[in-house]
């Protein structure tokens, strides 16, 4: 199967850039290059990709709207194109509906992977930068900080709720199983289990639910790391 995908950046030369590694994959194919969030829109309405990337910063349409769009109106999946340093509305974003972030400098083989990793129907929460921008802007999301966590989450099991806070935590399903002492296998449910309870659509949503509902404050040590206090 051809993995077909729509590049969207302002930048002819990074957006021609990315068509050009990508293109070169038995497996994928790039079928338009458009230079604003608009002509993003318009490309998958008339192309139907599986995926999208989309810079975050564009003329006459933004990636965010376009994401939020696209997410909208088909299954196609959207990453968005992004600087750690300076862009502020990553947040937006993950609520519009991305997959998944990768730097502007990103390396080939990570550029690559990340197109199939998103169309194969996961999302883009690795390597650990992707976590941290998933930290830092849920950080400035509304959120009870202390207390319990809110109702939503009291559809969920003890070992989910263990499963939704290992996911917040950036943790991969094997990593996860190492911690909770199951098999791959049984994380995989535990995790399909807490998407469709919450109605969520991938790992990064149920991050940014485990932060809106209090059940994980920013800070929180990551894998490895020890608590304070």
């Amino acid at each position: 199967m051809t993995l077909r995908v729509v590049v969207a950046d302002d930048q002819e030369l990074v957006r021609s850039g990315f068509a050009l590694i990508l293109d070169v994959q038995e497996d994928i194919e790039v079928v338009a290059e458009v230079g604003d969030g608009a002509e993003a829109v318009a490309a998958v309405r008339r192309l139907r990709p599986d995926v999208a990337l989309l810079d975050i910063r564009m003329p006459v349409m933004d990636g965010i709207e376009a994401c939020r769009l696209i997410s909208a109106e088909s299954d196609c999946r959207t990453v968005i194109l992004t600087t750690f340093d300076s862009d502020e509305y990553v947040y937006e974003a993950l609520h519009a509906g991305a997959s998944g972030f990768l730097l502007k400098d990103v390396r080939r083989d990570d550029l690559v992977h990340a197109v199939r990793v998103v169309a194969a129907g996961e999302a883009l929460l690795a390597p650990s930068v992707a976590r941290r921008l998933v930290e830092q802007y849920t950080s400035g999301a509304p959120r009870r900080a202390d207390g319990p966590a809110d109702a939503r989450l009291d559809v969920l099991t003890g070992r989910e709720r263990e499963t939704l806070l290992l996911l917040a935590r950036g943790l991969s399903n094997a990593e996860i199983a190492a911690e909770l002492v199951v098999s791959d296998h049984t994380v995989k449910t535990h995790v399909g289990n807490v998407l469709a309870k919450l109605g969520l659509r991938d790992r990064i949503q149920a991050v940014i639910c485990a932060y809106e509902t209090g059940l994980v404050a920013a800070g929180l040590p990551r894998a490895g790391e020890p608590r304070r206090g």
